[in-house]
């Protein structure tokens, strides 16, 4: 299967580089894989041991190997050394080579492949994916209900994170930060080969559901949603403090992962290229801080 992407700076389709391109196929398409991956590898403690490699001295050598294979430019970044995979796998851009647009336009929180949904219902589906995403079903585990209302019926931002992808996230405005819930879950891959077999994962998968209240689009749900290999989300901002447009909010650590943003209804839109891919069936990659939305 063929993962097609819009890339909006190039204005084209692009196919999708998959990292372990052929063991998720025999994971997620073949019965033995599927079998596995339900009674092994989707449980945390397989994800917490890989955490452990990737954060040791022994994975080092394959930062450079890594380097080479997905044509990552290092000179976007700040540079190392990194002593293991993962010091590599949450860098950080170099000064300047990412800004945030201002005003009235909401900044992208990751650097990512993203669909965009003017309002979101109980039947709405991913495009292509078949698989579903209610936003009341990715908050019920949450506590704040009064919360939970407000953004019934309002946009959405999906964002997924492949593993050769800058993996830290950002507000994408100034506000304040009212609450954070963990919701605790498997961790199945985000890459679409996987979720035509098992489409519930963002609803199953490990989540943190920040609120934040903002200057500009008002109430947000910021949902971070682990996947196969994270062994952690790490919030680096402090819950229940202010925050400017583009601090770091926090990182994933090894592994694809996913941003999901639920706004009020009637309080912003998404930018009109998103919502014309996300049509279309074509994810838009989008890099940090570009505009994604426009207050209404």
């Amino acid at each position: 299967m063929k993962i097609q992407v819009y890339d909006r700076r190039s204005a084209s389709l692009f196919d999708e580089q998959v990292y372990g391109e052929k063991a998720l196929h025999w994971v997620y398409r073949t019965l033995p894989g599927r079998l596995l991956e339900s009674a092994v590898l989707s449980r945390p403690w397989v994800s917490k041991v890989m955490g452990a490699y990737y954060s040791s001295e022994y994975s080092a050598d394959q930062v450079q190997k890594f380097i080479r294979q997905y044509q990552i430019d290092p000179t976007e970044f700040e540079p190392g050394p990194f002593d293991d995979f993962n010091s590599f796998f949450i860098r950080k851009f170099a000064p300047g080579r990412r800004t945030f647009a201002q005003g009235d336009v909401m900044a992208a929180p990751a650097e990512a492949r993203y669909f965009a949904w003017k309002e979101s219902s109980e039947e709405l589906r991913l495009p292509v994916k078949g698989a579903w995403l209610s936003p009341s079903e990715l908050l019920a585990d949450t506590h704040e209900a009064k919360y939970r209302q407000r953004v019934h019926g309002g946009p959405v931002l999906l964002a997924r994170l492949c593993p050769v992808d800058y993996h830290r996230f950002h507000f994408p405005d100034r506000g304040e930060w009212v609450s954070l819930h963990r919701v605790h879950g498997r961790l199945r891959s985000v890459n679409p080969v996987a979720l035509q077999a098992f489409p519930r994962t963002f609803l199953e998968n490990e989540r943190q559901v920040s609120w934040l209240k903002t200057e500009r689009f008002g109430l947000l749900a910021h949902i971070e949603v682990g996947a196969l290999g994270v062994g952690r989300i790490k919030q680096t901002h402090a819950p229940g403090s202010p925050f400017e447009r583009g601090d770091e909010k926090g990182y994933f650590l090894f592994g694809g992962s996913t941003v999901i943003v639920l706004g009020e209804k009637g309080a912003w839109t998404p930018s009109a290229d998103l919502l014309e891919q996300t049509e279309g069936g074509h994810e838009t990659l989008v890099r940090l801080g570009e505009a994604v939305a426009s207050k209404i």
